[in-house]
């Protein structure tokens, strides 16, 4: 087999009845999982648990603090990028062990490219959510009832795009490892796995951003909240009722949005208390 030739680990001779043999993934568009994991895959989950500990690291360090905390757009992005390797490298884990089945050598390398790649997309995310926090930070520096107004618009945002068609598609598609390994098996060149990983990527950031804006408006170094998020977008992904899972984050999402009228607290992000301090709100 040649290495740039990428043949899905889906497919196998029809059954008596005329199906496709093969695999679990042949047999459905399963929902990926963690349970069985390639080497380069697993690797990807001990980078994210390195991530965790730059993140707890830098929370204890820079407290909890609103809007950008204090950074300049470079060190955002750079705290972002730190953040999303976090929260989002375990829920690509599954996609990226069946990708690597496909390898025939250098294994390492390729899953390399193809992680930096679906990180490269989520790094470019930090300019919108920069200029999101600047704004928040504005308004909760002496405005609160703007702020409240400001996460009431964040959690319904969050909650609204959660019940949509488009966020359904999405994930639909981020749980469906066969669609994308027939999607990606065109892709050729010394590059192919970069691009790869920028087109699954584009997929997870437009499947998951109104969970990530959550962030704005709880604290974005809130280490809880960052833990509970992130196990939210890989109960999406990986839980075979994740489909409705996705649905019920959208209605606590427009929950939220009512009861931070009136508990503002519930919006640490924009309504910061003096001398908090402590990972996040921790």
């Amino acid at each position: 087999m040649n290495s740039d030739a990428m043949t899905s680990p889906a497919t196998g001779p029809p059954d008596g009845r005329g199906r496709m043999g093969g695999s679990a993934e042949a047999a459905s568009p399963a929902a990926p999982s963690l349970a069985h994991l390639t080497p380069p895959a697993s690797l990807l989950l001990v980078a994210a648990a390195g991530a965790w500990a730059g993140v707890v690291l830098l929370a204890r360090n820079m407290g909890s603090m609103p809007g950008t905390m204090g950074l300049g757009a470079g060190s955002f992005a750079a705290v972002w990028a730190l953040m999303m390797a976090a929260m989002m490298l375990p829920s690509a884990a599954p996609f990226a062990s069946l990708y690597s089945r496909t390898f025939t050598d250098g294994r390492g390398a390729r899953l390399g490219a193809f992680a930096s790649g679906y990180l490269i997309v989520w790094t470019l995310a930090a300019l919108p959510a920069y200029g999101l926090a600047w704004l928040t930070g504005r308004l909760a520096g002496g405005h609160p009832a703007a702020a409240t107004a400001a996460a009431v618009a964040i959690f319904a945002a969050c909650g609204a795009y959660q019940l949509t068609p488009l966020k359904d598609r999405c994930l639909a598609r981020c749980r469906s490892q066969l669609g994308f390994m027939l999607k990606l098996g065109a892709y050729r060149g010394p590059t192919r796995d970069l691009r790869a990983g920028l087109y699954h990527g584009t997929f997870c950031l437009a499947c998951c951003w109104a969970l990530m804006a959550v962030l704005v408006a709880v604290g974005l170094m809130n280490v809880i909240a960052m833990v509970v998020l992130g196990g939210a977008v890989l109960t999406e992904k990986v839980w075979a009722r994740g489909t409705r899972f996705s649905r019920a984050l959208g209605i606590a999402a427009l929950a939220l949005a009512i009861a931070v009228i009136f508990e503002p607290g519930l919006a640490p992000g924009l309504h910061h208390a003096a001398g908090t301090g402590g990972m996040g709100g921790m």
